[in-house]
């Protein structure tokens, strides 16, 4: 009888062995690459479309000033890439008759980090600021015109482009 109950310790020790490597756990693993383009981007936000100078006594005000205008500066580039705001106007200001003030009149200063004042020019785009790199800037210019007896009478113009490049 001794014999009969090895026999059967043996066999359930096989019966464990056995049940214990069919359900031994497996694992297995995948990669996913990532892979993004980033674009140079450039984006400019002006507060306002026009400039206005309501017409004042020279004697009393010897220079018109508009309200500031926000200057919202939004780009992407490399690391070390340069972005660069600049201002052209198109021409003198004028009236519909063509009396002129000259647009090297019109100047402006500026508030933010990295603005600069400067003058209005009609055939040399003038820097309005200049930044390292990607990021946003935010400042604002205020311009200002001389106020003369010499004027002729009317409504001038002209048309002032910021153009913002990111390389």
């Amino acid at each position: 009888m001794k014999k009969a109950v090895w026999s059967g310790i043996i066999a359930a020790v096989g019966v464990l062995t056995m049940s214990t490597s069919v359900f031994a756990q497996a694992n297995d693993s995948a990669n996913v690459t990532v892979a993004v383009n980033v674009n140079a981007r450039a984006k400019l936000t002006l507060g306002s479309a026009a400039i206005s100078f309501a017409d004042a006594d020279p004697d009393v005000t010897a220079n018109l000033s508009s309200g500031a205008i926000s200057i919202d500066v939004k780009a992407r580039t490399t690391a070390t890439g340069t972005v660069a705001l600049t201002v052209q106007a198109s021409d003198d200001l004028k009236t519909a008759g063509g009396d002129a003030i000259a647009i090297t009149g019109l100047t402006w200063t500026a508030s933010g980090t990295n603005f600069v004042a400067g003058t209005s020019n009609k055939t040399t785009a003038q820097s309005v600021g200049s930044w390292s790199g990607s990021g946003n800037r935010t400042g604002s210019h205020t311009y200002s015109l001389p106020n003369s007896w010499t004027y002729a009478t009317g409504s001038y113009s002209a048309t002032l482009t910021y153009t913002l490049v990111a390389p």
